[in-house]
C-alpha cells in the first residue's frame, strides 16, 4: 500500500489531478436532487465509453469497403471469437442510448432545468442529443446490407429535396452521384471519427458547466426562478441542505448505470446483433426496408401523409422544431419550474410521447408509401411493344428483368412507390432519362454500376417511346437549334 501510495504522489507531483478529481466528486448538491431522476445522465455518459470501447474493438475487423463490409461483418458474426457479443452490445448500446439521452431531456424539460443560468447547459444538451441520432444513423449505413442501402437511399432523397444545396449535400453525402465505395468510406469517417470527436468535446463542455453551475435542484412548487436573486439562492440552499455528490448522490448512478448495462448485455445475449440482411443490391426492390426503431416514428409519418405533404414535413418541420428547442430558455428562462404548475409543458411531453409511441407502434403495420406490392414477372403489356424496333424490345427486356415495375406502373400495372412511367417520354428528355436511369434522384436509387452502357441505351431507347399516342415526346430545344445550324440539319462535327 505503501508503494501504490508513493507511485500515486509521484504521478500527481507530475500532473497534478488528485486536486481537481477531489473538487469534482465533493462539489456539493442539493439533497433533493440525489434522486433516480437525475440518473439519465450518467447512464448515458456510460454508454457513450461503452460505445467507444467496443467501437474500437469492431473497428480492428471492419473493412469500410463497399466489397468487404459485409463480408467482414459475417466474420465477426461466425468467426471471430465473441465477435457477435461485441456486435450485440455496440448495437443495443446505440439504442439504449438514444432512448436515455431522450429520456434525460424530457426529465430536463418537465424539471424546468434549461432555465436561467443554464440555458447554454440545454443549448449543448440540444446538440447532443442530434450527434447522438448521427451516430445511430451512420451506424445503421456501416452495416451496408439492403436495409442500409435503402436507408441511405431515402436518407439522400431527403437530403435532395433542400432548396440551393441540396445537391451539393447529396454528393458531400454519398461522395459522388450515386452509392458506392466513396459513401461508405465517408460514413465510417463519420461514424468513427467526426460525430465521436464533436461528442467528447460537447460532453466535456457539458460536464464542465454541471460542476460549475451545479446540479438543478428538485423543483420546488412556488419557488421561482429570478434572475437576480437566483445564483445566490442556489449556494445558499446548497450550504443549508448539501451534501458531497460521492457519496451521498454516486451510489444512485452506479446503481442505475449498472442495471443499464446488464440490461445491454441480457439484450445482446438473447437478440444477439443487428443483421447484416441481405449484400446491398439496388436491382432488387423487393424489400420493404426499415430504419432501427429511433426512426421508425418518421417511416411511419411519411407512410401516413399525403405525397404532397412529404417534403414540407421533411424540410420544414425538423426546422421549427429544433429552433424551437433552441430558444425555450430564453422565451421561458424564468418563473415556475415545477411540472406541477406548468401544465403546458406536461401536456407537450404527453402529447411528444404518445404520438411517437403511436408511431412507432404503427411502423409495424404501415407499409412504405406508396404501396410497393407489384410483381415484375407480369409482362410488359402488347401495346408498348407493337411498333418497336429490336433496340428499343431490348430496352423493354432491360425493363423487366431489372425489376422496374416493382416501384414503377406501366399500363395500370405495377408498383407506387415512384411514378407511372405511361408518359415519361413527355416529361423527360433523352438525356435527363440518361441521367436518370444512371444518378438516380428523387426516391430512385442510382443504377450507373448496375446497368452496362448496351442496357442503359436499350433501357433509355424503350422509355422515348412512352408516350401518349399523338403527343411528341420531350426534346431539348438547345440540341433542335444546334442542329438546325448545321448544313442539313446535321449535328455538328466532334473534335
Amino acid at each position: 500500500m505503501r508503494l501504490i501510495s508513493q507511485i500515486g504522489e509521484w504521478f500527481d507531483q507530475r500532473l497534478q489531478l488528485a486536486a481537481p478529481i477531489r473538487e469534482i466528486s465533493e462539489h456539493p448538491v442539493p439533497r433533493s436532487s440525489a434522486s433516480w431522476w437525475y440518473v439519465f445522465g450518467s447512464a448515458a455518459l456510460t454508454i457513450f465509453v461503452l460505445q467507444i470501447v467496443t467501437g474500437i474493438l469492431l473497428a480492428m475487423i471492419y473493412v469500410p469497403s463497399a466489397g468487404e463490409a459485409w463480408s467482414s461483418l459475417q466474420s465477426l458474426n461466425h468467426d471471430v471469437t465473441l465477435g457477435w457479443f461485441i456486435r450485440a452490445m455496440h448495437g443495443w448500446g446505440s439504442n439504449f442510448m438514444v432512448a436515455v439521452v431522450l429520456i434525460h431531456m424530457m426529465q430536463v424539460f418537465l424539471f424546468g432545468a434549461y432555465k436561467f443560468p443554464r440555458e447554454l447547459t440545454w443549448i449543448i444538451g440540444i446538440f447532443l442529443l442530434l450527434m447522438t441520432l448521427g451516430m445511430a444513423f451512420s451506424g445503421q449505413v456501416l452495416r451496408f446490407d439492403q436495409d442500409a442501402y435503402w436507408g441511405l437511399g431515402i436518407g439522400a432523397s431527403i437530403a435532395s429535396r433542400v432548396p440551393i444545396i441540396g445537391p451539393f449535400a447529396v454528393k458531400l453525402m454519398l461522395g459522388g452521384p450515386i452509392i458506392a465505395g466513396a459513401t461508405l468510406s465517408r460514413f465510417f469517417a463519420l461514424h468513427v471519427f467526426v460525430i465521436p470527436g464533436m461528442l467528447v468535446g460537447f460532453v466535456s463542455l457539458h460536464l464542465l458547466m454541471v460542476l460549475k453551475l451545479g446540479i438543478n435542484e428538485w423543483p420546488m412548487p412556488g419557488r421561482l426562478v429570478k434572475r437576480s436573486t437566483y445564483v445566490s439562492e442556489y449556494h445558499e440552499l446548497t450550504k443549508k441542505d448539501g451534501a458531497p455528490f460521492v457519496p451521498y448522490a454516486v451510489w444512485k448512478d452506479m446503481f442505475f448505470v449498472a442495471f443499464i448495462l446488464v440490461a445491454i448485455a441480457a439484450c445482446a445475449v438473447y437478440f444477439g446483433p443487428f443483421g447484416p440482411t441481405g449484400r446491398p443490391d439496388p436491382t432488387i426492390i423487393q424489400t420493404s426496408p426499415k430504419p432501427d426503431y429511433f426512426f421508425l416514428w418518421l417511416y411511419a409519418l411519411l407512410s401516413l401523409l399525403p405525397p404532397s405533404m412529404e417534403t414540407p414535413a421533411l424540410l420544414i418541420g425538423p426546422v421549427v422544431v429544433i429552433l424551437l428547442l433552441l430558444l425555450l430558455p430564453f422565451l421561458s428562462g424564468e418563473g415556475e419550474k415545477s411540472w406541477r404548475r406548468r401544465p403546458i409543458a406536461v401536456l407537450t411531453i404527453s402529447l411528444i410521447a404518445i404520438s411517437l409511441g403511436t408511431l412507432t407502434h404503427l411502423s409495424g403495420y404501415t407499409p412504405w408509401s406508396p404501396h410497393m406490392n407489384a410483381w415484375s414477372g407480369d409482362p410488359v403489356p402488347d401495346r408498348f411493344l407493337r411498333g418497336t424496333t429490336a433496340l428499343q424490345r431490348q430496352g423493354a427486356l432491360v425493363f423487366q428483368v431489372k425489376q422496374c415495375r416493382n416501384c414503377h406502373s406501366l399500363g395500370d400495372l405495377g408498383g407506387q412507390r415512384g411514378p407511372a412511367l405511361d408518359s415519361v417520354a413527355v416529361r423527360l428528355t433523352q438525356d435527363q432519362l440518361i441521367r436518370q436511369v444512371i444518378q438516380g434522384g428523387g426516391n430512385m436509387p442510382a443504377y450507373g454500376k448496375n446497368l452496362s452502357p448496351a442496357e442503359t441505351t436499350a433501357l433509355v431507347a424503350f422509355l422515348e417511346t412512352l408516350h401518349p399516342a399523338g403527343q411528341a415526346p420531350a426534346r431539348d430545344a438547345s440540341r433542335d437549334l444546334a442542329l438546325s445550324e448545321t448544313p442539313e440539319g446535321h449535328a455538328p462535327a466532334q473534335p
